[in-house]
């Protein structure tokens, strides 16, 4: 089971808004995607969120571009920023990556982000989103959403 951006936000909102938070806090994040062999493969990434989907762009023919349109299969993980602070928490999302070709949405795209074209343009699929954090600095917390499912909350001392 599948979800995007908007369905994940209206189930979750406070760990939505914090997990956009987290993705707005620096410009770029690492994305995870899947080799010819199967062997992972990370890249650096800007990422949008904008009228409820999760987009990700990315240059013409690169190898995470590729990649996605030979497996959609993704995760995405917010820059943890400077420190060991990481205020917000460690953020990640996994999902699918469907490569958008619709000439009114990439124009749409175009006119809110105006990336260099020309570009690959993907919008996910939820399957996960995770948040961790320490709370009080005693407790380690890990918050797991998966689509139709309520949010699931682990707390290790």
């Amino acid at each position: 089971m599948t979800a995007n951006w908007a369905a994940f936000a209206t189930a979750e909102p406070d760990l939505a808004g914090t997990v956009e938070k987290r993705f707005g806090a620096y410009t770029h994040h690492v994305l995870a995607t899947l080799r010819k062999d199967g062997s992972p493969r990370t890249s650096g990434l800007e990422v949008r969120f904008l009228g409820g989907e999760l987009w990700l762009g990315m240059m013409p023919d690169s190898l995470k571009a590729l990649d996605l349109r030979r497996d959609p299969r993704f995760a995405l993980q917010a820059n943890p920023g400077e420190g060991t602070g990481m205020g917000g928490g460690d953020v990640r999302i996994s999902g699918r990556a469907i490569e958008v070709d619709e000439v009114e949405t990439k124009a749409g795209y175009v006119e809110e982000v105006e990336p260099p074209e020309p570009f690959h343009l993907f919008r996910t699929e939820l399957t996960e989103v995770v948040r961790t954090y320490v709370e009080d600095d005693k407790y380690l917390v890990v918050q797991v959403w998966t689509p139709g499912e309520p949010l699931r909350t682990i707390k290790r001392s």
